[in-house]
């Protein structure tokens, strides 16, 4: 399991970040947030972002919610 950082974009007062262990970015989001999220949509459905490293690198994962459930 990898370990990924993610950060709550549906608020615009505190932007709460959680560390959480899992096998993609989706899956942590889901953990974390509580939420099923998907790597497309409309700005306005913007609900976290996510980081992990990965061979020194820093990686980022911009997640929305699906379009149904704006």
């Amino acid at each position: 399991m990898q370990k990924f950082r993610v950060i709550d974009c549906r608020t615009k007062l505190v932007v709460p970040e959680e560390t959480v262990e899992a096998e993609s970015p989706e899956q942590a989001a889901g953990q974390a947030l509580g939420l099923k999220l998907t790597r497309s949509g409309p700005s306005r459905a913007l609900a976290a972002r996510v980081y992990w490293t990965s061979g020194g690198d820093t990686n980022m994962v911009r997640l929305y919610t699906p379009a149904g459930s704006l």
